[in-house]
């Protein structure tokens, strides 16, 4: 058995790294948000209005953009749709103070699960250089492995501001999630 399945292969492919790298940054997110309470998810650092449920919300909303409209045109997944209906970008963020723990947890759990199947049949149907549906200004169309490194990033980022968050919530630091981690759907007391 496997007690740290987020780390990345020692030697494997270019798709294999990739997602290697977005699944142990996943991960670690998930261990910073883990097992919180709602005020936990609500508690903000300094002067800043995020809070590890709008990073959870977010990044929900985000997979699902990712590897459902960019990815391939379709129409929005998740319990977001339509996306249309609303144009605040920050919505996933303030409106994650009316979800309960629960809700927020699953809103994430279930998005990457979504995108994991997404991801895995593009890679079997036309691997990292496929042209996918999102495109610039003059018609041109980004790759797959964009997507992917676009998604990488976005996790980086905001598993910066969950460290951060999270140490002030409870003093929990650290690089990874601990040898046989697993996500915790309860609350803690």
């Amino acid at each position: 058995m496997n007690d740290t399945p987020w780390e990345p292969p020692l030697a494997g492919t270019e798709a294999e790294h990739l997602l290697g790298a977005l699944d142990r940054l996943r991960a670690t997110f998930r261990w910073k948000a883990d097992g919180l309470d709602a005020a936990g998810l609500a508690a903000r650092v300094g002067a800043s209005s995020l809070t590890l449920g709008g990073l959870l919300k977010h990044l929900a909303v985000v997979e699902d953009y990712m590897f459902t409209w960019k990815m391939s045109g379709g129409p929005h997944a998740g319990p977001w749709a339509p996306w249309e209906e609303w144009q605040d970008q920050d919505w996933p963020f303030t409106s994650a103070a009316e979800d309960s723990p629960e809700q927020l947890y699953a809103y994430w759990d279930e998005a990457v699960e979504r995108s994991r199947a997404k991801l895995a049949t593009a890679l079997a149907a036309g691997g990292l250089d496929q042209q996918v549906h999102t495109h610039d200004d003059d018609g041109n169309h980004a790759s797959l492995r964009r997507l992917v490194c676009d998604l990488i990033e976005e996790y980086g980022r905001h598993t910066g501001h969950a460290d951060l968050i999270r140490e002030a919530v409870d003093g929990r630091t650290g690089e990874d999630p601990p040898a046989g981690w697993q996500p915790d759907h309860r609350p803690m007391p």
